[in-house]
């Protein structure tokens, strides 16, 4: 098989999995590992396939460029509005401490905490749930409610997510240590979780270091994408609450994830169902 044969039926093979390995595609052609990679850097080149740790993706696999929260805050909502229903339940009565990231998901629970005082009541009389954030919309939805002691973590705003981001706002979280941080990510792979931008990166990687457990919230839109920066490796995350289990997507890309997330036991919450109306 000459190469451009050969790189037709990779690029072929890789969107219809969304992932394949090297070691799989060399197995496949009977060539040499390096040969595969030449053809992936052709590919890459003639953007059919975006090259990763190990193997590649396809191009659809990308994450989205990032829009603005309040248009993002229409995609997906039913789902997102399940899944911070769940992330609630795993949210233990007693939690003293609670660090929340921007995002639409987060803003879902926010509401929820807003519209449930007491649902995460700590012990002790009087107690307030102390709620961080660093995120305005949040911010500006538990302000004034009972129960919460709201502490805003200031910085740069950024039009985009409407969150405060610069080395302010990850020094002051790095001063701070909570029960539970509850993280939205704009891609979830077998390497970890992503965002576009370098700032919003270092504000979350500054979440997940500053509380004794990550929960993060990702509808399946996110699974199997992969955006620029990192905040987070698999193994950092105790919980991921979403709407679709990755392996019941049954595709390579979903195996692939459901195996990396359980060699980095994350405990993955299936948000239920919505309930059928009756006729």
């Amino acid at each position: 098989m000459y190469a451009p044969e050969r790189q037709a039926a990779i690029a072929t093979r890789v969107g219809r999995e969304a992932r394949v390995s090297v070691a799989e595609l060399a197995a496949e052609h009977g060539v040499t590992t390096e040969t595969v990679r030449r053809d992936l850097a052709a590919l890459e080149r003639a953007g059919a396939v975006r090259r990763v740790h190990g193997g590649a993706v396809s191009a659809a696999s990308l994450a989205l460029p990032e829009t603005r929260v309040e248009e993002r805050d229409h995609v997906a909502g039913a789902a997102k509005d399940r899944i911070a229903a769940a992330a609630l339940g795993q949210l233990a009565p007693g939690t003293a401490s609670l660090a929340l990231d921007a995002g639409t998901t987060t803003g879902r629970l926010a509401a929820l905490l807003a519209t449930t005082p007491g649902a995460l009541a700590p012990a002790g009389h009087g107690a307030a749930l102390v709620v961080v954030t660093h995120a305005v919309p949040l911010a500006a939805r538990l302000v004034g409610v009972p129960g919460v002691e709201l502490q805003l973590v200031g910085g740069r705003v950024r039009t985009a997510t409407q969150a405060a981001v610069g080395v302010e706002a990850v020094r002051a979280l790095g001063d701070l240590r909570v029960d539970v941080a509850v993280l939205g990510t704009n891609a979830l792979s077998p390497d970890g979780l992503t965002t576009p931008d370098p700032e919003e990166a270092a504000v979350k990687r500054a979440l997940v270091a500053c509380a004794r457990r990550v929960v993060v919230l990702a509808d399946a839109g996110k699974a199997g994408r992969e955006d620029l920066h990192r905040f987070a490796r698999l193994e950092e995350v105790d919980v991921l609450v979403t709407d679709t289990h990755p392996a019941d997507a049954r595709t390579a890309s979903g195996r692939a994830l459901a195996a990396a997330l359980a060699a980095a036991d994350v405990d993955v919450v299936v948000a239920p169902a919505a309930a059928r109306a009756v006729a």
